[in-house]
């Protein structure tokens, strides 16, 4: 948990430009629905030139029958 938090805090510093001009952190999110259940991700992220951080998350299925 400490790892996620301290990323989540380099991450915040990047995108509001405390080292420097800031970076405008990109967002993506995917929704499926299948017969199984419903499905989704979440991806959030900034890039700099040759630098990238990305933190993902997944909640599986829900209603999955």
């Amino acid at each position: 948990m400490r790892n996620v938090a301290a990323l989540g805090l380099v991450v915040f510093l990047a995108a509001c430009g405390a080292d420097g001009e800031p970076v405008t952190p990109t967002m993506n999110s995917h929704i499926g629905v299948t017969s199984d259940g419903v499905y989704g991700s979440t991806t959030i992220g900034i890039h700099d030139g040759p630098i990238s951080i990305t933190i993902g998350a997944s909640n599986g299925c829900y209603r999955c029958w």
